[in-house]
């Protein structure tokens, strides 16, 4: 890894079929340890569930509030400041309950990876 600083680029969100925005702000093999993205969910979703493999997730709430549902906890508030504490391979979900766009950080140990990625919305494994 080098130093460097990386401007925000809003074209760079895009579309998920879980069912939120994404825009990498870190995420390279040259820092393998960690990614960061910014997650953005509109009001009145619930993204489906899914779970990573092997990788450990982090939400920080920036703005708006939501439910969010981690393995067999009840569901849970959240709003701006509040950190979500995902272990791997647990079950996951969030709901935008506000009126405006719920927006957070998802920072993954290691790196997000598309692979570690299984959406089980038909078949909720717990």
């Amino acid at each position: 890894m080098k130093a460097e600083t990386r401007p925000f680029n809003p074209a760079a969100e895009f579309f998920t079929d879980e069912l939120c925005y994404i825009t990498e702000l870190s995420n390279h093999s040259a820092d393998p340890d960690v990614s960061i993205a910014r997650a953005r969910v509109e009001s009145g979703v619930t993204t489906r569930w899914h779970r990573l493999h092997s990788t450990i997730e982090r939400y920080v709430i920036l703005e708006g509030e939501g439910s969010v549902e981690i393995g067999d906890l009840a569901s849970q508030k959240v709003g701006y400041g509040d950190v979500v504490l995902i272990p791997a391979e647990c079950r996951q979900r969030i709901t935008n309950t506000g009126a405006t766009d719920l927006i957070f950080l998802a920072i993954c140990t290691p790196r997000f990876r598309q692979e570690s990625y299984e959406d089980i919305e038909d078949g909720q494994i717990i």
